[in-house]
């Protein structure tokens, strides 16, 4: 499972990843993470790296990398399951949660698409009042350029696990 972490949410989680790791055979184990704020209130947004499907929960709380993937999981979970995508999470995601790795986000396209997301999420948090869980609800029926016009939600339900190639001898 891979956590592609920014600088900020890097800082505050006292990780420093040194290299941008691969993307991962399993599509569902890996995502990135960054840190912003709304009104002086933290919040971690993750979004699952090739489908754009994210999760928004407060920071408050994460001050180490015990407490990041303790949280993360949690509101992972929950999302998931409210979300309509628990199958998903109990298959692909439960089973990698032991073997975490932090990388540096390294795709410019993914991060830019996040900080899309990310204006969109202030808006239905500080506009118009919706909890964490309600604006990453709408934010994942949004469609994003970065996925040809399809919205996250779409994209994640559709991600195939990549087949690794054993060497024939």
């Amino acid at each position: 499972m891979i956590f592609r972490l920014t600088q900020k949410l890097a800082k505050k989680i006292g990780e420093t990843p040194t290299s941008c790791l691969p993307p991962d055979v399993n599509p569902f184990a890996d995502w990135t993470g960054h840190l912003f704020t709304v009104e002086r209130v933290q919040y971690i947004i993750l979004t699952n790296t090739p489908s754009l499907y994210s999760i928004v929960f407060p920071g408050r709380g994460v001050t180490g990398h015990n407490s990041f993937l303790r949280e993360s999981f949690s509101y992972m979970h929950d999302f998931m399951a409210g979300d309509g995508n628990e199958f998903f999470f109990r298959r692909f995601i439960e089973p990698r949660m032991n073997e975490v790795s932090f990388s540096k986000s390294g795709d410019r396209s993914v991060l830019g698409s996040m900080n899309e997301l990310i204006l969109q999420t202030k808006y239905y948090l500080r506009s118009r009042g919706l909890s964490p869980f309600e604006a990453a609800t709408h934010v994942n029926e949004s469609p994003m350029s970065y996925l040809g016009h399809q919205h996250p939600a779409k994209a994640f339900r559709n991600l195939k696990i990549r087949e690794v190639n054993a060497a024939v001898v």
